[in-house]
């Protein structure tokens, strides 16, 4: 929800061309997929989930580019 409610809160024609940014690893595939569907051009990221490939595949196939920061940025 977050990828998407990201996209809604910018606009469409903000979201193309953007830099996404999360707090948190994304635990499937399918947010990321939110972000490159609306023209996000990079993601940052922590990383750390189990499927952490798919994303990067998603991301991969799209062209944009993926960081991982490796540190976590928020705690329970």
């Amino acid at each position: 929800d977050s990828c998407r409610l990201a996209v809604d809160r910018a606009g469409e024609d903000r979201a193309a061309g953007s830099v996404a940014a999360s707090d948190a690893f994304f635990p499937f595939a399918d947010g990321p997929g939110i972000l490159l569907e609306a023209g996000v051009k990079a993601i940052v990221q922590p990383g750390g989930s189990v499927r952490d490939e798919e994303t990067i595949e998603a991301a991969k196939a799209a062209g944009v580019t993926m960081y991982f920061t490796g540190t976590r940025h928020f705690f329970h």
